[in-house]
């Protein structure tokens, strides 16, 4: 990822609806594994700033092993007090075969070349114990490839049946693949293919902040999609990737 990504992650995290929400969708995905499930060992690959590993340590009493390639991104999370920090690439990382009982990577595959992600996808599986979980979350679709992705570096996207493929070849059994962040798709699809092209806006990050009443409205239609996901219930179409398995 961009390494100037990270301070904009930081800075906004936090109150910025396009985090709160989709962590909001997440926290209601696990919620209901965690009820019959106990998860003590936990990688996640691509931590960033490790915001997300704090607050995953913090809900569910898990111990946390949060990795990222960017000493940028550690560096802010050191600054939180997250533990067990490591510097590594994903597809290369640092524990032995079947570390850990679940592992969790939140858009960090998009950012290897195209083909380099099934090496990744290996590796991941690798570190993860039998029958233990796989929590991913992907960008969505090619066609809603945007200036804020170039910014990032994000250097793919995935259909639902091309992310199934993935994982399965790695030895993952899915058992929940949705899209996600798909209430806002319409305006995503007339802001990144029609407003950016217009306008040739400069590749910029998208992560800066907004009027606080849009800031709200913008999170409660993400809060929506989580009640929605929570309930067992998925999206056929939108802007994210979520995947749940398990390793056979």
């Amino acid at each position: 990822m961009n390494p100037a990504e990270f301070a904009n992650i930081a800075q906004s995290e936090q109150q910025f609806w396009w985090y709160r929400g989709m962590n909001l969708v997440l926290f209601r995905l696990l919620d209901r594994l965690t009820k019959a499930n106990r998860f003590e060992r936990v990688l996640e690959a691509g931590c960033g700033t490790g915001y997300l590993a704090k607050l995953l340590g913090e809900r569910y009493g898990w111990r946390m092993f949060p990795v990222d390639l960017g000493w940028e991104g550690l560096a802010f999370a050191k600054s939180m007090g997250v533990a067990r920090l490591a510097q590594a690439n994903i597809a290369r990382l640092p524990f032995g075969d079947s570390a850990f009982d679940a592992v969790v990577s939140m858009d960090v595959i998009v950012h290897f070349p195209l083909g380099e992600e099934r090496g990744a996808m290996r590796e991941l599986v690798r570190v993860l114990k039998p029958g233990g979980l796989m929590v991913l979350r992907v960008s969505a679709l090619d066609m809603l490839r945007s200036r804020h992705s170039e910014f990032a570096h994000e250097r793919q996207r995935f259909t639902r049946r091309r992310l199934l493929q993935l994982v399965g070849a790695a030895g993952i059994a899915v058992e929940r693949c949705t899209y996600a962040n798909s209430v806002l798709m319409p305006i995503a699809v007339a802001k990144f293919r029609v407003w950016e092209p217009l306008t040739r806006a400069a590749p910029a990050s998208g992560v800066t902040p907004v009027h606080p009443l849009m800031n709200r409205i913008l999170f409660a239609a993400l809060q929506f999609e989580a009640s929605w996901l929570g309930s067992g219930r998925s999206f056929p179409v939108g802007q994210s990737l979520v995947l749940i398995g398990r390793k056979r």
